[in-house]
């Protein structure tokens, strides 16, 4: 029993109460966000779309989502974070009832984009206030647990939405906006605003502040902030690179699959595989990194995932990809701590949805580099495309142990100048309650 909540406390224990609220919003938003993945099938089958209109319309729910992240991150900052969850997920459940009854195609399109949108807005808003109220030393389990919570979650998506879209594509869309409604319940309910939090906190050492006085000042902190900030944008490029790598299990491999001769059943072993492996394993990860350095992480986590990708150049039967699929899979698992606690370490408190908006936009980034210029490679190339992303991938790795030291002192800097506001309002908070007090 004692072994059991050593195990307990190592993987999640000493979270507050507000962080598993969070988490069990965002398990039941991704395991109810299923009616999207069936989009393309329900544009051919359901509406007569042809192929090229029904991708046409996916674009636009992607474009959506790359505006989304970023407008999510300022409201978030602005707004609030619960207050911007509240607006997405209800915006999605409204957004989701309208598909189900349009008919038209342009309406279709039109309400996709919108759902790109408010799909992608509570992702900052989400890692936002988990940097709120979990402590520092915690991060790293919090994040650990949020991705396994969002791979759970998808996994269950998957599956429910084969058997409701088998059923009935109004079904699809009308439970989907029935557990996105219960998420914004959940919300509602039992996660207070956290944004007073990193507003108390004082201004990053270095970053610019506010104009005063009507003269020619400062610009306010913003976005901008985030997208001039280098060592932020260094660790942003680094984050894409793996983005890409994952990517390829979706756009490239079963292009490559299908080109070795093996049937889609395969293919959904392989994706089979990997999502039981994190759901499985994940929990594990924390025991295995908090000792070591973050930029060492991810230089193993992302050469993993180029050793496996770049093995698929001399695989073509099913277990060869299977085995290539548990080393690329164990290098995402590795991954995902590190690189939401350095995303948090690295973000200003004041701009921290900001800060995580710009992140989440190497993923819609990779989702378009990926397969645009995979696909020519791989038919132009061959196999050699997996030797190019398998290197592509090793420089990644010497990337992270090049950047991780100057990260770190920014890091460092980042927390001296926090310390130093806080001492400076404990001794004016004291000498106020001196000078107040009976003389």
């Amino acid at each position: 029993m004692q072994p059991l909540r050593r195990r307990w406390h190592d993987t999640a224990g000493g979270l507050p109460a507000t962080f598993w609220y969070l988490w069990a919003g965002l398990l039941i938003n991704r395991a109810g966000a299923f009616a999207m993945l069936f989009l393309p099938l329900y544009l051919t089958e359901g509406r007569g779309a042809s192929a090229a209109l029904a991708g046409t319309v996916v674009g636009a729910y992607g474009a959506g989502g790359a505006g989304g992240v970023l407008l999510g991150g300022v409201l978030a900052d602005r707004w609030g974070r619960r207050a911007t969850l509240l607006a997405a997920h209800l915006a999605t459940a409204g957004l989701m009832v309208g598909l189900a009854f349009s008919r038209h195609l342009a309406a279709i399109a039109a309400l996709a984009a919108l759902v790109g949108v408010v799909h992608s807005m509570p992702s900052p808003a989400f890692v936002a206030a988990i940097v709120d109220v979990v402590p520092e030393h915690r991060r790293s389990r919090a994040f650990n647990l949020q991705f396994w919570a969002f791979n759970l979650g998808m996994a269950v998506a998957s599956l429910l939405a084969g058997l409701l879209a088998e059923a009935s594509f109004l079904a699809l869309f009308l439970v989907d906006a029935a557990a996105t409604l219960t998420a914004a319940v959940v919300i509602g309910w039992k996660v207070p605003e956290t944004l007073t939090r990193a507003r108390s906190a004082p201004p990053a050492s270095g970053q610019r502040t506010a104009r005063t006085g009507g003269a020619r000042g400062p610009r306010r902190p913003g976005l901008h902030t985030a997208l001039t900030d280098r060592t932020f944008l260094v660790f942003v490029g680094l984050t894409f690179v793996l983005a890409v790598l994952t990517t390829q299990t979706s756009t490239i491999m079963p292009l490559a699959m299908r080109a070795d001769g093996l049937a889609p059943s395969a293919y959904g072993a392989v994706v089979a595989l990997g999502g039981a492996l994190i759901v499985l394993g994940q929990l594990f990860v924390p025991r295995l990194i908090d000792r070591h350095r973050k930029d060492v992480v991810l230089a193993t986590s992302t050469a993993l995932l180029a050793l496996g990708f770049g093995a698929l150049a001399f695989a073509g039967t099913l277990p060869a990809y299977l085995a290539a699929a548990v080393v690329w899979t164990v290098g995402s698992m590795l991954a995902a701590p590190p690189n939401a606690q350095i995303n948090a370490d690295l973000a200003p408190p004041e701009l921290r949805a900001r800060y995580q908006s710009v992140f989440y936009l190497a993923f819609p980034a990779a989702s378009f580099v990926a397969p645009a210029l995979g696909g020519l490679s791989l038919q132009y190339l061959g196999d050699r495309h997996w030797l190019i992303v398998g290197a592509l991938g090793l420089l990644a790795a010497v990337g992270h142990l090049l950047a991780g030291p100057p990260r770190e002192r920014r890091v460092a800097d980042l927390r001296h100048g926090q310390g130093q506001h806080l001492a400076r309002t404990t001794a004016g908070a004291g000498a106020g309650a001196g000078a107040g007090g009976p003389g």
